[in-house]
């Protein structure tokens, strides 16, 4: 009995954690940033991931919120750490910005390199950019391609774009399949 009741309240909970990320979407999309960080916060406390990371999408853009880079780090990194590739790529990006974080392009490739690992697409491009340019980690040119060619892959127009400009390149590079 007491595990049935026990289960109930997880599931209810969650339900409610779920419902609050929801009606964020709903505020969001009406352009009522204010509630949708209202309702984000109080799922992200309640360690929904999602609503962790656009909450911090809200802090870095200043949407409903006063602008706080500091505050958006922090929510990324603790959506990222929870599991959330999305918010990996955003945190990668303060740190390849040095918003609110020192500038550490190494940092910010590690990020990208777990988010492109997921999938998320301008990770992967965002990565080959710093191998293109030896920014924090190693030149490489071959493993740029490759990055881009995911990216591409992945229907990230910007991958693309930087795919076909180092095919067309004068740089001898081996066919990328």
């Amino acid at each position: 009995m007491k595990k049935a009741v026990l289960l109930s309240m997880i599931l209810l909970t969650t339900s409610f954690c779920e419902d609050l990320f929801e009606l964020g979407l709903e505020a969001y999309d009406k352009g009522e940033f204010d509630k949708a960080a209202k309702q984000w916060q109080k799922a992200c406390e309640a360690d929904v991931s999602e609503s962790c990371s656009n909450l911090g999408v809200l802090y870095e853009n200043g949407q409903g919120v006063q602008q706080d880079f500091h505050k958006a780090a922090k929510l990324f990194e603790k959506a990222c750490d929870d599991g959330y590739s999305q918010s990996c790529n955003n945190l990668g990006n303060l740190y390849s910005k040095g918003q609110s974080v020192k500038q550490d392009h190494l940092k910010a490739a590690k990020l990208w390199q777990k988010a492109c690992d997921d999938e998320i697409s301008p990770s992967c491009s965002n990565l080959g950019v710093l191998y293109l340019k030896g920014q924090g980690i190693k030149h490489d040119y071959i493993k740029a391609i490759k990055l881009f060619k995911k990216a591409c892959d992945l229907g990230y127009q910007r991958g693309c774009d930087y795919f076909k400009k180092m095919n067309n390149s004068n740089i001898d590079i081996i066919r990328i399949n």
